[in-house]
């Protein structure tokens, strides 16, 4: 190979998004490139470049039909796998790397203490404000308000029959939690509780005196407008003691 081939063939690998992370990191990397990577698989050598050019045009049909990354992380495999040219197979590929950046975030945070709405806030905001469904979750403490885990107790439009206190309190009484924060979303983006909401609130707090698993605050998420709470907190309103 004559010396400018050679010189050409460098910029080539140079800007793969492959090359590019492992010499510069991930961080270099577009968006685009970085979803592509994950739906590319193990293409042949011999074939890679033709892998790499399909998947970015899978990657950008991805971004075009989900608007955000936010959206799409918030999508599951069958709802991914709706897209021409993406299996189920790189669907569950994909669900999965989103997950595991999920869970690198919520390690982080679950070594603070869960004891004020910014940080349950900073825990649970991002993954509620992206769903079109109510979601109620439920976060289990310890006797230092530490996180044992998260439990998503329904998802849909909340009411008491679908949030009864047996459906709350049976994964705390399994893990042992000292208390609970329930936290669940509202997809119109006003965090205003309902008349449900209050009633739900009250009969969990009473089931909780009763179970001695204390409910420590009732959380709902709204969304990030100017000059409109983000949140309400039962517990800074003065409903739950």
């Amino acid at each position: 190979m004559d010396p400018e081939s050679f010189r050409i063939q460098e910029v080539l690998e140079a800007d793969r998004p492959r090359e590019r992370l492992a010499s510069l990191g991930a961080h270099t990397l577009t968006n685009t490139d970085l979803v592509a990577l994950l739906l590319e698989g193990d293409a042949p050598a011999a074939v890679h470049d033709d892998a790499g050019a399909a998947a970015v045009d899978l990657t950008r049909r991805l971004l075009s039909r989900f608007r955000s990354l936010r959206t799409l992380a918030r999508c599951d495999p069958r709802e991914l796998s709706v897209v021409e040219g993406l299996s189920m197979e790189k669907a569950v590929v994909l669900a999965a790397a989103f997950e595991l950046g999920r869970r690198v975030a919520r390690e982080t945070i679950a070594k603070l203490r869960v004891d004020s709405p910014e940080v349950v806030c900073q825990l649970m905001a991002q993954d509620l404000r992206a769903l079109t469904r109510e979601s109620l979750r439920a976060l289990l403490l310890d006797t230092k308000f530490q996180l044992i885990r998260i439990e998503e107790i329904s998802l849909g439009s909340l009411n008491e029959s679908i949030a009864h206190p047996r459906e709350i309190f049976r994964p705390a009484i399994a893990h042992s939690a000292y208390a609970v924060v329930l936290v669940h979303n509202h997809p119109s983006g006003d965090p205003t509780p309902s008349k449900a909401d209050k009633l739900l609130t009250k009969k969990l707090v009473e089931a909780g005196e009763m179970l001695q698993v204390a409910v420590a605050d009732h959380i709902i998420i709204g969304g990030m407008q100017a000059g409109k709470p983000s949140y309400y907190s039962f517990k800074e309103a003065g409903a739950i003691p």
